[in-house]
């Protein structure tokens, strides 16, 4: 009976030495693996690290062609563009009754620099008497003279006056000092007392009279009143 007692507590104890003998081994594989994965991490992540570095490094190469372009376009010298264009001009002065004058634009771009003649893109010119009154014109485009102060002015070319006439064309030389300016081609005004239109027009003082020229059409506004 002892000795049957012993044999199988002796079995017993075989066996909780063979299952701490897995746990043991499966404890060492665990740990030899875990030291593997940190080993292979040290080698990786500094191998990810360059890899990254390098295609930051390599990606200006990298990006399309008009990304190049543009920053070729940014490292334009900033002073050589502007000696040909500028972007908003901007022109003032007075006449010799010191009346004011202003003119501007969307971009002036220099044609003849001996000429002093400036391309003007969406010119806008702003002609006032000393007396608050004056004329404001634009169109498309404008050919500014500054060496005399004269403008052309071509395109949709529309002149407002202080009292509410318009004077509309596609074509107009403007002398910007006197504030006179005069058209060849068809115009149509309209204003308080009616409609006319002509095969041109003149306007002086900075629109304080103008006439239409040529064959004349006008539609005069008549009130009850004065029928």
């Amino acid at each position: 009976m002892l000795a049957l007692l012993r044999i199988v507590l002796g079995g017993a104890d075989v066996r909780r030495w063979h299952v701490s003998q897995r746990r043991r081994q499966a404890g060492l594989w665990v740990l030899t693996g875990y030291s593997r994965f940190v080993g292979m991490m040290k080698l990786a992540l500094p191998a990810t690290a360059v890899a990254i570095l390098g295609i930051v490094v390599a990606w200006p190469r990298l990006a399309p062609r008009d990304e190049q372009f543009q920053v070729a376009f940014a490292n334009f010298n900033a002073k050589s563009v502007d000696t040909q264009s500028m972007i908003n001009p901007r022109y003032y002065g007075t006449d010799d009754k010191n009346q004011p004058f202003t003119l501007t634009a969307d971009i002036g771009t220099q044609i003849d620099q001996q000429a002093q003649q400036v391309q003007l893109e969406r010119p806008v010119a702003d002609l006032l008497r000393s007396n608050g009154g004056g004329i404001v014109g634009n169109s498309d485009l404008g050919i500014f003279q500054q060496k005399d102060n004269t403008l052309e002015l071509y395109g949709h070319v529309d002149l407002y006056q202080d009292k509410g006439y318009e004077v509309h064309s596609s074509s107009a030389h403007v002398d910007v000092l006197p504030g006179n300016a005069e058209g060849q081609e068809a115009t149509h005004g309209k204003g308080p007392s009616g409609t006319v239109a002509g095969e041109g027009f003149r306007l002086w003082d900075r629109g304080d009279r103008i006439i239409f020229t040529g064959k004349a059409r006008a539609v005069l506004n008549v009130s009850k009143s004065a029928q």
